[in-house]
């Protein structure tokens, strides 16, 4: 409000105090707010997008939504899933942000759309797979065995902490060969309450004996128990159950709406799931989905559950190890003249991306603040190496912008630092994203989430790039290659 003031403009709040906690608050809210006024949407947290997006989306003047920088107080994560939201709603925006909002960079940009303007800001870095002539790849046969064949994504409860940015309609995602399985997390529930104490004890001493350890406490309400940590299991086996009854090759957890008052978080759950290397699960004489991973998108974001599927299915072709997560694009500092993003999630990260795999997991309790019934992550430091980063988004069609980082190792007082001033029971994963800079992700960058897969060295890197570009266009996603030309994708 400073900043605005400063500039010799007026302005008003919107509502009174506090945050908007639900869209009936937000939506009276916007019925006092002049629908010709410019408007700034100010970020200084996770927020629900669906809280305000009614009004915005009927909202005939100037938007502006800005954000502050800061691990501990997010409004960058909760700005870039609302200007995803708006994209995929054909909301007309500018969007600003800065740590201190002092900055030239903040000030300017906020003096032009004081005056009327709309603010266009360097996405150069973005090119469109039409400009690349990209190397033989099995890419395009990987897209086409997934439209003959066809394969089915399990989603438990549509929706989730307001990412309207992250459901794709059904008549852009049946093109790809995938179809939605509705299913319902009382029916996670349900069959959780089916799976043996015995069973569940397997999954738990699997993980022991892998070496991954468990930071348990003697309140439950505060602390990780053992005894959630078995219910986790019991959910794992659960999930898995219903997967092969559906035949889902994919499947995504809502968790944090609902669930959260029935079960512990499905964060051990999603991990587990995501690797290859993970406790066996048998069931009338065999094991499901044996030697594979089941990929698993996080807070059930369908783009990124699109996004992994197909990743696996690339990797698996190319014979890399097919591990992929989404993180949030969190947080970020320069360090040593180096700008290192924060790439962090609440659990979903498989082991295999851990330095020491499961030996160098640990399972902390996810704070009480978001689940009163508690239940450990899978919380671990990514290890060092070449990382291919994309996201999948809605605009007007599907969209998705790839290219490729470096997973770099930062000293460990560091690497406190940041769990510190972020969330500390989740893993971790130091990126630095080649040809990109903060800005221009900020920019371009359509939603909250990041989805990253490893490659084995520098030259696969580029080849799964290929691939897994030339895959999305075959299914019919607008492509872009972020960071990187010709020449150094194709050397």
């Amino acid at each position: 409000m400073a900043a605005v003031r400063a500039e010799g403009a007026e302005i008003h709040r919107g509502h009174p105090d506090g945050f908007i906690a639900s869209q009936k608050q937000g939506m009276e809210i916007f019925r006092s707010i002049d629908p010709g006024a410019p408007l700034i949407v100010a970020e200084a947290v996770w927020q629900y997008s669906h809280h305000v997006l009614h009004g915005l989306y009927t909202h005939r003047g100037p938007i502006l939504t800005v954000a502050n920088w800061s691990g501990q107080w997010p409004g960058l994560v909760g700005m870039l899933n609302l200007n995803g939201s708006l994209t995929k709603a054909g909301v007309k925006y500018s969007t600003l942000w800065s740590v201190d909002f002092t900055d030239d960079f903040f000030r300017c940009g906020l003096k032009k759309w004081l005056h009327g303007q709309t603010l266009v800001h360097d996405t150069s870095h973005a090119r469109p797979l039409a400009a690349y002539k990209l190397p033989h790849n099995p890419g395009r046969e990987v897209a086409r065995e997934l439209k003959q064949n066809k394969a089915i994504m399990g989603i438990f409860d549509e929706g989730c902490m307001g990412m309207y940015n992250a459901i794709i309609p059904d008549e852009l995602l049946h093109p790809t060969g995938v179809f939605k399985e509705r299913l319902s997390q009382s029916a996670l529930y349900a069959a959780m309450r089916e799976v043996p104490e015995s069973d569940a004890r397997a999954v738990y001493d699997w993980l022991l004996k892998k070496g991954m350890k468990f930071t348990f406490g003697p309140n439950a309400e505060t602390d990780l128990t053992e005894a959630q940590v078995i219910e986790q299991c019991k959910m794992y086996i659960a999930a898995l159950h219903i997967a092969d009854d559906f035949g889902c090759a994919t499947i995504g957890i809502q968790y944090q709406q609902g669930l959260k008052d029935l079960a512990p978080a499905s964060d051990l759950v999603e991990g587990l799931l995501n690797n290859v290397d993970r406790p066996p699960v048998i069931r009338d004489g065999r094991e499901l989905y044996a030697g594979q991973a089941l990929p698993h998108f996080n807070e059930v974001d369908e783009c990124a559950g699109l996004d992994g599927l197909i990743t696996n299915r690339v990797w698996n072709k190319l014979g890399y190890a097919p591990e992929n997560t989404l993180h949030d694009l969190r947080y970020g500092e320069d360090y040593k003249g180096q700008f290192v993003w924060v790439f962090e999630i609440s659990g979903a990260v498989p082991p295999a991306h851990f330095i020491g795999g499961y030996a160098g997991a640990v399972s902390e309790r996810q704070p009480p603040m978001y689940f009163r019934l508690g239940g450990g992550t899978v919380k671990g430091i990514s290890k060092p190496g070449v990382v291919i980063w994309s996201r999948i988004y809605v605009d007007g069609g599907l969209n998705a912008d790839l290219g490729i980082a470096d997973s770099v190792e930062l000293p460990l007082e560091e690497t406190e630092r940041r769990w510190n001033i972020t969330t500390p029971q989740w893993p971790i994963m130091h990126a630095v994203t080649r040809g990109v800079s903060r800005d221009q992700m900020m920019a371009r960058h359509k939603a909250n989430h990041i989805q990253v897969a490893y490659a084995p060295d520098e030259a696969s890197a580029k080849k799964a790039l290929a691939a897994k570009a030339e895959a999305f266009d075959e299914l019919g996603i607008d492509v872009s290659i972020c960071g990187l030309t010709e020449e150094e994708l194709c050397a």
